[in-house]
This record gives C-alpha cells, structure tokens and sequence, in this order.
C-alpha cells in the first residue's frame, strides 16, 4: 500500500502556488498518494489564532515580501509579488479542487493553471468564467464541475477540511501530513522528502 500525504491548501496562497510543483515531484518520485484538502484559510486562521495579512504586523508584512522574493527566485519562478486580482474570494476555486476529486480525477493540471492564472497572469480566480476556462484548459469538463462545486456535497467536504485541518494542528496553507507529522509550509518540503526517503517514524510534539 502506498503512503498518503494529507494536502491541506488553498488557492488563495502564495505559498502553496510556489511548493505546488516541488511537492508534486516529490510525491510522484517517491509513489505516494495525496489525499487534497482545500481549506479556507480565513476560517483556518480564525480557529487557530493566526491573523490575516492586513492586520499583521507591518514588520511582518515586510518581511513576508522579502520572503516571496527569495522563494521566487530559489523555486525558478517569475510571478508579481501583488497580483492585480489578489486577494480573491476563493470559495468557489477552492470547491473547484473539491470537485475534481470528486470526479475521481487528480486536481494537479487545474491547479498548476490556476496558480499561473493569478500569479503570473493576474487573472481573478473569484470569477467563474476564468474558472470554467482553466478547467477546460485542464482538459476537463467545466460544466459538471461547475454544477458539483456549487452543490451542498462539496460544500460539505469543504467544511469537513476546515474540521479535519483544526483537529490536525493546521493552521496555515500549504500544509503535508504524513503519518499524523505536520509539515508546515512550502519550506519544509525538503524536510518532507527526507522524512519519505528514510522512512522514520513519525515525530510527535508529546516527547
């Protein structure tokens, strides 16, 4: 049986924009299965005492710039640091996610051009038409999705992650869960692909 990874997310995050493709690579290199949560981070953060952006602290926030600079250039990657259409609410991109799984198809292809769409090509991801265009793009069908990301079972599922991501110490996007461990942030996957080629056990915060 194949390892699973928990892959808490959402579209709104830069930060999971920028370790998407690294942690699909890994997971492909070492044949684990990714088990996607999209999550709304506003809830994410309410619960767990984070703040959003724009009440943090202005040293923080200088600092989160500096920090996407860096992460810009060491990922390879050639996107605006204030996109036009950011932030979004992204609901309805999130479920979007959601509803692929539920097709029974790997989200991957739509969330790398959604990622791309708000990142490099300032595109608004609130929009359903932009939506429906990255799912076809993806080679998938728009209207079906369309119809199950605005249904109550992916609503459901939606709430279900926000749940699961509180009771799993989550508290930021992207999050990796293996084996009950929590790895924290697009940084970490180093951490993570070393914790997959040794096949540790899991560390636990209770010593």
């Amino acid at each position: 049986m194949p390892r699973i990874i928990d892959y808490y997310f959402s579209l709104v995050s830069p930060w999971a924009y920028i370790g998407h493709a690294p942690f699909m690579e890994i997971a492909e290199r070492h044949g684990v299965e990714i088990n996607y949560k999209p999550v709304f981070l506003g809830r994410v953060f309410a619960e767990t005492g984070g703040l959003p952006l724009p009440q943090r602290h202005p040293a923080r926030q200088r600092y989160r710039m500096v920090e996407l600079q860096r992460w810009r250039e060491k990922r390879g990657l050639s996107f605006n640091l204030q996109p036009k259409h950011w932030p979004f609410d992204v609901n309805l991109a999130d479920r979007f996610a959601i509803a692929i799984t539920i097709a029974g198809k790997s989200p991957d292809a739509f969330l790398r051009r959604a990622y791309a769409a708000v990142w490099e090509e300032e595109r608004n991801l609130a929009d359903p038409l932009v939506l429906t265009e990255i799912a076809e793009q993806a080679g998938l069908d728009s209207s079906s999705l369309m119809e199950t990301a605005t249904g109550t079972t992916t609503e459901a599922l939606y709430a279900l992650n926000l749940e699961n991501a509180v009771a799993g110490d989550i508290f930021g996007s992207p999050a990796y869960v293996l084996d009950g461990e929590v790895f924290w942030g697009q940084d970490r996957l180093e951490l993570l692909d070393d914790a997959l080629t040794g096949g540790r056990a899991p560390y636990r915060p209770n010593v």
